[in-house]
């Protein structure tokens, strides 16, 4: 891919990194590179022009990686915008969280210049949706050969690459067959080689290298590694018969993560290297793990949004056939009032279906507000006629009122239908389980601004419960119930740029869950309603 027309941001709140990763980047071919020290910065840059990628740390001063990942899928013109975010997070709840928001691609710390040009390209392509799949697992060649019926545990990913460089042919050949049974082992007798192996599309994850070298020596060789962006964070281990002091001091001067002599037991130094390798394969591991975690959430909505489709069939095929037979000549009519019944029920039902990709857009911070004028006393009365049949077992009263005078035209919100439907179906739902039989569950719409609108049933919520009662997962010791109703409504809420509360009054035995939903702005201009505005909880 040609990256020579493309725009990069790179933000990252440390420097030196910034700068690296910038330098990959111009390394690559790309013809403009930005950065920002902070998610705040890389938003406005965002804002202000152009930018094929955001490349993002996770952890940042003002505004973190996760926080600009969902200030950007809530921007409608940033929604589809390629994010790649750096990371050396290991909570797998937190991965949740940023896969959940929509990342496009995980990369983790440290990473090279060849790691970074994959999963651009992959981001790039013309396919939307690539996902980099977890690496092939292969497995360990003396388990395969000495158990083969060896635990899925045994499995590991492909051998990390080895580079020993030495202008000694018998010495290289030793130390290359010493670690070729567990490692994918290059082998190179100068500098120059050394380094085209280093520029490949295969990068070593470990050099060995040997300091007295004709030409380039192992110090040159080095310093032009790190002189190089794409190169720079390769690890080198000198093996060398130097052992002087100032030998050992400018290797480690370098940024060598070792320095051993060629007098080391070869056991010593298969040990050495394996434990470094052992962090570099653990690192290669969590990129697969959330290289897959990622592939399985796309799956997963892939399969919910193909499930929503078949249901949203069948469902207006139902909705279809009812209002079919409800306009039947011959239908008697003692079945019409359950005729509407079941298409309101099936319509609900389809209403559910229409709002589960939104509610997750919701959650994610990506949901984008169509805002419309909507009839709430409309959707109230619906949802109360449903209410009633539903619970008829109770012998419940299930009134809805307004304080509009007879004949009056009643005030309307500002929001969308299908969320405030849903919302209200919630609510009503909750107060109608939760009230005693033969009580009343009453629905009260306040004609103000913003709109107000009161769910009140006898019975109170437990204390333990009360101050989390919006809380994912909390549900009134219903052994049916999920705890998602009162969560969903606060989201609803929150969505169409209203708010919700819940208050008890112990001594009236009573629970009122209080809702407010702008006011139609079409309604405001004709006639002006005093504000009754409450800050969001």
């Amino acid at each position: 891919m040609m990256f020579d027309k493309l725009t990069a941001l790179v933000a990252d709140d440390q420097e030196l990194m910034r700068s690296v990763t910038a330098n990959q980047l111009r390394g690559m071919g790309w013809s403009k590179v930005l950065t920002a020290k902070n998610g705040a910065e890389a938003l406005r840059q965002l804002r202000a022009q152009r930018v094929d990628v955001l490349l993002t740390d996770w952890n940042m001063p003002v505004m973190g990686g996760l926080e600009l990942l969902r200030a950007v899928r809530g921007d409608a013109k940033l929604a589809r915008l390629p994010v790649l975010m750096v990371t050396s997070e290991v909570e797998r709840s937190r991965i949740q969280d940023v896969i959940a928001a929509g990342v496009s691609g995980l990369l983790v710390k440290p990473f090279n210049a060849s790691v970074l040009r994959a999963r651009l390209e992959r981001l790039l392509s013309t396919d939307t949706k690539a996902t980099p799949k977890p690496a092939p697992r292969t497995r360990r060649p003396d388990a395969a050969e000495t158990d083969p019926d060896a635990p899925e545990s045994q499995f590991m990913l492909p051998a990390s690459h080895i580079l020993v460089v030495d202008d000694n042919p018998t010495t290289l050949a030793l130390i290359s067959r010493l670690f070729k049974d567990d490692y994918d082992v290059s082998a190179a007798p100068e500098g120059r080689e050394a380094l085209r192996i280093c520029r490949s599309q295969h990068p070593p994850d470990l050099v060995l290298i040997d300091v007295q070298m004709p030409g380039m020596d192992g110090f040159e060789t080095v310093a032009h590694l790190r002189d190089t962006p794409h190169m720079a964070n390769i690890p080198v281990i000198f093996v060398t018969s130097d052992t002087s002091d100032s030998t050992r001091r400018r290797g480690m001067e370098l940024g060598a993560v070792d320095f051993v002599t060629k007098a080391t037991p070869p056991r010593e130094l298969r040990q050495r290297v394996a434990n470094f390798l052992r962090f570099v394969e653990l690192r290669k591991q969590l990129q697969s793990d959330y290289d897959a975690m990622l592939e399985n959430a796309r799956l997963r909505e892939e399969v919910e949004n193909m499930t929503r489709h078949d249901l949203k069939g069948s469902l207006s095929g139902i909705v279809g056939m009812v209002r079919n037979l409800a306009t039947d000549d011959d239908m008697p009519q003692r079945y019409m009032d359950k005729l509407r019944l079941v298409q309101e029920t099936a319509e609900q039902a389809l209403t559910s279906v229409n709002l589960g990709g939104d509610m997750y857009k919701i959650e994610t911070g990506r949901y984008k507000l169509d805002v419309q004028p909507v009839r709430i006393g409309d959707v109230l009365r619906r949802i109360v006629e449903v209410s009633r049949a539903s619970f008829a077992e109770k012998d419940l009263s299930i009134v809805v009122d307004a304080d509009v005078p007879v004949g009056q035209e009643l005030p309307q919100a500002q929001g969308d239908a299908t969320l405030c439907h849903s919302l209200f179906q919630n609510l009503i739902k909750n107060a109608c389980e939760a009230a005693p039989r033969k009580s009343k569950v009453h629905v009260i719409l306040k004609d103000e601004n913003p709109l107000r609108i009161l769910i009140q049933n006898k019975g109170v919520v437990p204390r333990d419960i009360r101050d989390v009662f919006f809380d994912k997962f909390v549900t009134q010791s219903k052994s049916s119930g999920s705890g998602l109703g009162t969560y969903s409504a606060r989201l609803l809420a929150v969505a169409q740029h209203g708010s919700i509360d819940m208050a008890c009054d112990d001594a009236l035995n009573e629970t009122t869950v209080t809702v407010w939903l702008p006011r139609c702005a079409l309604q405001l201009a004709d006639k002006p309603v005093a504000d009754n505005s409450v800050p969001n909880p």
